[in-house]
């Protein structure tokens, strides 16, 4: 894994980062904020990986779908009551603070659409 800096995957994380600040600002709850939020939130991920390190799709995809599978398995076992972070919003915001079956499921279904994308990518650049 060499270090490198990638302007498309940067860029695409900026507007995802954006858009996911909006979403926490203006929906407090509902599918876009929990659900589409935690769909998006892999593929803010993935485009940041992208944008520091050359790594493979494959990889990068594994690699944020295990820290995804990870934080969300933390919330299983209550990490911020445990790291003293209970009345955190900052803490809630970033790491979560409920598990919930149906996030798992959005982190995969995140995963996958930026595979098929990158294989889409991949072979529209090869025509």
């Amino acid at each position: 894994m060499n270090l490198t800096f990638n302007l498309k995957y940067f860029m695409a994380f900026l507007v995802l980062f954006i858009t996911e600040a909006l979403i926490a600002y203006f929906l407090k709850s509902g599918f876009i904020r929990h659900t589409f939020g935690d769909f998006l939130i892999v593929i803010l991920m993935y485009c940041f990986f992208k944008s520091f390190l050359i790594i493979t799709p494959k990889k990068a995809a594994l690699l944020v779908l295990v820290i995804s599978f990870a934080i969300e398995t933390l919330q299983y076992f209550n990490q911020n009551h445990f790291l003293g972070l209970q009345d955190s919003h900052l803490a809630k915001l970033i790491l979560g603070s409920t598990f919930q079956w149906s996030d798992l499921l959005a982190y995969c279904l995140g995963v996958l659409f930026v595979l098929i994308l990158e294989s889409l990518s991949t072979k529209t650049s090869k025509s």
